[in-house]
This record gives structure tokens, C-alpha cells and sequence, in this order.
């Protein structure tokens, strides 16, 4: 198996555990996960820093989510469209949460250097993903754009950031389907 090919199958098998153990998952249990042997994590990550880098990165990743979208059948009603949209983009969020909020527990303090080295390499990978979820939304637009009040990249941007901020949960928070509704209807009675 090629080297790329191997680390993203260690990637792979290696984010559920990562989710559950944190930084405290063993190169045992990796090793199990991807069905190979602890010395061959190293042959292809220098530490198990890096194996946590590149776990970051794949969930940092909303290829996953954007196939998904682009999947969802223009001729659905946009309510629908939407709906399965949100229902992706929320699964992106949640793994990408979980991922990050694990491997930053038990993480050795980085040097202010190292820190704005990462800032500046996630930065970059967070900007490319907010803008390839904004064209694959957009998308679901367009099928109805003269219908909408606004324009159809303004419209997807106002619904993913509903979305995102959906996604930090907060007591009483509406469903999916009411920040939808709303988005789409207003929240004031005609």
C-alpha cells in the first residue's frame, strides 16, 4: 500500500478512538483499529503528534458533507433540500468538534511560534472548507432563486451561519426543521 494510501487508512480507523480515548489512545489499540502492527504507525508518522495532526486535518475535511449535498436531488422541495443539507453539515460539525475538542485535551502547551504555525496552516484549511460548504449550498438554491429575496450566495451564507451557530447548543435551542422553517417563513406571523 502506497504511503498516502496508509495513512489515511490509519486516519480512518484511528478518529473513533480518538474521539473516545483523547490524546490517551495507545499505538496498541491504533494498531488494532487498522488491523496492522504498531511499528508500521511510525513508518509513515514520525510521532503520534503527527497521527493526531493528520486526524485533525480529516476532520477539518467536509468532503464527506459536500458529496452528500451535491447528492440531494434539485427537483426536492427547498424546505427538503435543506433539510438533508443541514442534517450533513451538522454530522460534519459534530465530528469536527469532537475530533478537535479531543486531541486538544492532554496536549503538551505549544510554543507561541508552534501556535501561530497551526493557526496559520488550520486558518487556511477553515477558510477553503467555509467556501466549498458555501458553493455546495448555494447550489440548493438555485432552483429557486426567483423566488428568494435575496441573492442566492447571500441566501446560503445566511443559512449556514443558522447552522453553525445551531451547532453550539444552548438550553431550549430550536430543531433543525424550526431554524429552517424560520429561515425560509420569518418569525413573525403575516
Amino acid at each position: 500500500m502506497a504511503p498516502d494510501d496508509r495513512r489515511r487508512m490509519i486516519v480512518r480507523a484511528v478518529l473513533p478512538l480518538v474521539v473516545e480515548h483523547g490524546r490517551g489512545v495507545t499505538t496498541a489499540q491504533i494498531a488494532r483499529a487498522a488491523g496492522i502492527g504498531e511499528g508500521t504507525i511510525f513508518r509513515v508518522f514520525q510521532d503520534k503528534d503527527e497521527l493526531f495532526d493528520a486526524c485533525v486535518e480529516a476532520a477539518l475535511d467536509p468532503a464527506e458533507a459536500l458529496e452528500m449535498i451535491g447528492e440531494i436531488p434539485a427537483e426536492l422541495p427547498l424546505e427538503k433540500r435543506l433539510a438533508e443539507a443541514a442534517e450533513a453539515m451538522n454530522a460534519h460539525l459534530q465530528r469536527m468538534g469532537a475530533v478537535m475538542a479531543a486531541t486538544m485535551r492532554g496536549r503538551p502547551r505549544a510554543s507561541a511560534e508552534e501556535a501561530r504555525n497551526r493557526k496559520s496552516v488550520t486558518g487556511d484549511s477553515r477558510r477553503e472548507s467555509l467556501e466549498a460548504m458555501q458553493r455546495a449550498v448555494r447550489e440548493l438554491f438555485v432552483p429557486d432563486s426567483a423566488r428568494l429575496r435575496l441573492p442566492v450566495d447571500k441566501a446560503a451564507s445566511l443559512f449556514l451561519a443558522l447552522l453553525f451557530t445551531q451547532s453550539r447548543q444552548m438550553p431550549g435551542s430550536p430543531t433543525t426543521d424550526e431554524v429552517i422553517d424560520v429561515f425560509l417563513h420569518g418569525s413573525v406571523l403575516a
